[in-house]
């Protein structure tokens, strides 16, 4: 007869013999294997993650003092610093330098220039052959007044500003070359580290790459806004009765917005604004072409505002076919009080005075370069005594983001609006108008739209 079989109990095996000893308490974890090589891990991945996020707001920076700013407070960051100066100059060009400090005022530049460029480590940072450690890796000078060799300048300039030590380091890339360098202060004695060092030149790498590509953007853009000033009048008639202002600002690309006044046989005076399609320079050359032959036209038939824009039409169609522009030409007699105008496909004018504040009815009429035959006939009206004539292209109206129907009210209120001791001066109402339609400014750099503002004030 066999022996009983004991119950199973689920993961239990009742074969298996029962030790009769009681494990000791486990008093402490033991370290996992690896734990430094992680913490290092997670060192640099924390590292990298600040680098990312300066570069990427180094990278949402869309002009040069912007770039330069963010770059100073980014590197003084990664240093450990509160203070620095930046110096931005490139070998071979005729550019002016730039400098820009961080928590140093005016006056706190003044005394850094007074001290020899040589005797100072930004100095040899700008200076040096590029291909010198130091000009790679900066210049920590971790104790400047323990320095025996610190030049007498130096010395009393870092005494009365307070700092202790400095790092240099050159803004240089193999790409870009160098454009410059900065130095960051610290206000008792030290260096950064070695980490420190790695991160402050693998970010200064980069930015010097964004630095360049901005310097040519906005040398390109200096020479685009020149050769746009260059097509337009350099100054403004003067003609008994009237008196003229104009305001005008290129997009960065270049656009063919423009205006003219010019005088005409009888002391009258010739009135235009206009616009061409596109961007760019082939926009700008063919707003210089389409100018300079509505001038001709407006000398030899002015008094006729729809014969010069049907001349302007017939050329534009049989020289630029795939081109269209808008122009608006207004035939003044300031004497008699007298203006005659006729638009093609252009906002109509703006009249504002004591008495009151409108748009002047002008006939509809397609753009040039779109017209099968001209059939909109001009319109004639006359500004009384004090009364200001405002010319102007659309990109006035399309900069305030608004719905055309919405800006065109927005302009009629801001003309409204110009206090009256300031309508008897062209200057001042355009100043006013501009102010009241572009609260950030007429110079604003995100904005791809040409402005364009014209007045005539009839006395």
């Amino acid at each position: 007869m066999s022996a009983p079989h004991l119950p199973k109990v689920a993961g239990i095996d009742p074969e298996v013999p029962v030790s009769t000893q009681t494990a000791a308490p486990l008093r402490e974890i033991p370290a996992a294997p690896g734990a430094f090589i992680q913490d290092r891990l997670a060192g640099w991945v924390s590292d990298l993650t600040t680098l990312h996020e300066l570069t990427e707001r180094l990278a949402s920076t869309a002009t040069l003092d912007a770039a330069l700013n963010e770059l100073l407070h980014a590197g003084a960051a990664l240093v450990g610093a509160r203070r620095g100066l930046l110096v931005l100059e490139r070998a071979g060009t005729t550019t002016p330098s730039t400098t820009l400090g961080l928590g140093l005022g005016p006056a706190d530049l003044g005394h850094l220039e007074t001290v020899e460029r040589s005797a100072t480590a930004l100095g040899r940072v700008l200076d040096g052959p590029p291909e010198a450690a130091d000009a790679r890796d900066g210049i920590a000078t971790p104790d400047l007044l323990g320095d025996q060799d610190l030049d007498p300048r130096h010395r009393e300039v870092a005494t009365r500003l307070g700092y202790a030590a400095s790092y240099a380091l050159p803004l240089a890339s193999e790409a870009a070359g160098r454009l410059g360098g900065a130095v960051w202060f610290y206000d008792e004695p030290g260096e950064p580290s070695e980490k420190q060092r790695h991160l402050v030149g693998l970010y200064a790498r980069y930015a010097t790459e964004h630095l360049a590509r901005l310097t040519e953007l906005e040398r390109a853009r200096a020479d685009i806004a020149t050769v746009a000033e260059e097509l337009l009048p350099s100054r403004l008639p003067r003609i008994p009765g009237v008196r003229l202002a104009a305001r005008h600002r290129t997009g960065p690309q270049g656009g063919g917005d423009w205006y003219d006044a010019l005088p005409l046989p009888d002391h009258a005076l010739g009135l235009a604004v206009g616009s061409v399609g596109g961007s760019g320079p082939s926009a700008m050359a063919a707003m210089g072409r389409l100018r300079a032959s509505l001038r001709a036209y407006a000398v030899m038939e002015g008094e006729d505002p729809v014969a010069v824009l049907s001349d302007l039409e017939l050329l534009l169609r049989l020289t630029e076919p795939a081109r269209t522009a808008t122009a608006l030409f207004a035939y003044c007699e300031p004497a008699a009080r007298k203006v005659v105008l006729a638009g093609a496909g252009h906002t109509p004018p703006l009249v504002l005075g004591d008495r009151r504040c409108e748009y002047v009815e002008t006939t509809l009429s397609a753009p040039l370069g779109m017209l099968a035959c001209w059939e909109a006939p001009s319109v004639e009206f006359s500004p009384a005594p004090g009364e200001t004539v405002l010319l102007y292209t659309d990109g006035l109206l399309r900069r305030t983001g608004d719905a055309m129907d919405r800006a065109f009210a927005r302009l009629h209120s801001a003309a409204a609006s110009v206090p009256k001791a300031d309508r008897y001066d062209p200057a001042a109402v355009t100043d006013h108008v501009l102010r009241a339609m572009l609260p950030d400014g007429l110079d604003r750099s995100d904005s791809t739209e040409d402005v364009v503002v014209l007045a005539a004030h009839f006395d």
